[in-house]
C-alpha cells in the first residue's frame, strides 16, 4: 500500500515528535493494537499492569509508570471499539525537569492495518513499526537504452533513483575502410547484442533483488532499439514478465529517464506521482491562461481561503508543519480539498520556489 503525501507528513509529524523524548528509566509507554483486535482486552492487560508497576522500588519511576498507564487506560477507554487499521498510543511523563510531571498521551490509526500487538515499557517509545510505514516499498524499474547508451533507474514513490550506466561498442553507421558492408553490419549487429547482455545482466543484477516490491519495469528510448533488446529475450524470464510499459523517447540518459515517467503517465495513473503532475500541470495551466482563477503564495492563499473561493489548496511538503495545520484547519470549515506536494518532481520544485502554497479557484477573482 502506498500512502499519500497528506498521510505520510502526518505519521512523519508525530514521529518526529515522539522521537525527542527519553524516559530517565524504562517508564514510557508504547502500546500497538492490531487490526480487529478487542480493545477492552488491552485496557484489562494495562490493569492488570498497573498493579504490577506498584512493585517497582524507585518511587519516581513507579510514579512515572503508573501515571502513565492510568493516563493510557482511560484515554483507550475513548475508543468504543479497535479503529479498522489498528492503534498506536504512546504516554508518559516528558516533562523536561527530574521530579516534575508532564504525563502526555498520544494516539494514531495508522494509514494501513496494524498486524502486531505490543505493550512495551522503555527509556524511548517504541516507534519502528511507524516509521517502517512511512517507506515506500513499491517501487518501478526504469529501462533508457539506444544502441550506443543505457541507463537503468528506479521509480519510487515520485523520485528518480540511478543505478547503473553502461555504453556500448556499436560501431556508427558509417563503414570503416577496407570491411565489406556485410561484414561491417554483422560487426555491428554483434556488438548490439552484446550491448543488450550487459544491459540485461545489469537489470538482473539491479532489479531481480528487489522483485518482490518492484510493480514494474518501464522500457523506453528512442527509435526501434527498445523493440530490438527485448525481442533478444535477454531479459531475465522474471523481469520480462515485469514490462507494464514500452515508450518511444527522444532522449537517453537522465532526460530519457524523466521523459520515460512523464510518458507513462498511462501507466502510472493510479499513483500519486501521476496525480501529484497532473494537478500541478492544471495549476500551471491556469496561470497561463486563466490566470483569474489561481492563487499562489501564503499571504494571499489565506486571504482567498478564508473566502471560501478555494476549490483545491497545493501545500508543499518544504513548508513549516505549523503552517500546513493551519492552512488545513481553515480548509476543513470550507470543504477545501488540501494536497501536499513533495518536492521530489520538477513541478514540487516549481511550487518550492514559488512560495510553497497555490491555490485553484472555484471562480475567478
Amino acid at each position: 500500500m502506498t500512502l499519500t503525501a497528506t498521510e505520510r507528513f502526518h505519521l512523519k509529524k508525530l514521529i518526529k515528535e515522539l522521537e525527542i523524548y527519553r524516559g530517565r528509566h524504562t517508564e514510557l509507554v508504547t502500546v500497538y493494537v492490531p487490526s480487529g483486535y478487542d480493545i477492552i482486552k488491552i485496557i484489562q492487560h494495562l490493569s492488570q499492569e498497573q498493579g504490577t508497576a506498584s512493585n517497582i522500588k524507585s518511587t519516581s519511576t513507579r510514579k512515572n509508570v503508573e501515571d502513565a498507564l492510568e493516563r493510557m487506560v482511560q484515554h483507550l477507554k475513548l475508543f468504543k471499539q479497535t479503529p479498522l487499521n489498528g492503534l498506536a498510543a504512546f504516554s508518559g511523563n516528558v516533562a523536561e525537569r527530574e521530579g516534575q510531571s508532564d504525563v502526555r498521551v498520544w494516539s494514531i490509526e495508522p494509514p494501513e492495518p496494524l498486524n502486531m500487538r505490543m505493550y512495551r515499557c522503555d527509556k524511548q517509545f517504541v516507534l519502528d513499526p511507524l516509521i517502517e510505514m512511512c517507506n515506500i516499498k513499491e517501487v518501478y524499474g526504469l529501462i533508457v537504452l539506444d544502441r550506443r547508451d543505457a541507463n537503468l533507474a528506479l521509480l519510487r514513490g515520485k523520485k528518480i533513483i540511478h543505478l547503473a550506466k553502461t555504453h556500448s561498442e556499436v560501431p556508427g553507421k558509417m563503414k570503416a575502410g577496407g570491411q565489406s558492408a556485410a561484414r561491417f553490419e554483422r560487426n555491428r549487429e554483434l556488438a548490439a547484442k552484446d550491448h543488450f547482455k550487459k544491459v540485461a545482466e545489469y537489470a538482473k543484477e539491479q532489479f531481480l533483488p528487489l522483485i518482490t516490491n518492484l510493480k514494474g519495469i518501464l522500457v523506453g528510448g528512442p527509435g526501434p532499439t527498445k523493440y530490438d533488446f527485448l525481442n533478444y529475450e535477454y531479459l531475465n524470464n522474471d523481469l520480462a514478465r515485469k514490462i507494464i510499459a514500452i515508450k518511444d523517447l527522444s532522449y537517453t540518459e537522465e532526460f530519457g529517464l524523466q521523459e520515460l515517467v512523464d510518458r507513462s503517465q498511462d501507466v502510472l495513473a493510479a499513483e500519486e506521482l501521476a496525480e501529484e503532475k497532473k494537478i500541478m500541470g492544471t495549476f500551471f495551466e491556469l496561470l497561463k491562461t486563466k490566470h483569474g482563477i489561481v492563487s499562489y503564495g501564503e499571504t494571499e492563499v489565506m486571504r482567498v481561503l478564508k473566502t471560501g473561493a478555494v476549490d483545491i489548496i497545493l501545500l508543499s511538503e518544504a513548508l513549516d508543519d505549523n503552517a500546513i495545520e493551519e492552512f488545513e484547519e481553515e480548509a476543513k470549515k470550507l470543504g477545501t480539498r488540501v494536497m501536499i506536494i513533495s518536492t521530489d518532481t520538477r513541478e514540487g520544485v516549481q511550487l518550492k520556489e514559488m512560495g510553497k502554497v497555490a491555490a485553484i479557484l472555484r471562480y475567478e477573482m
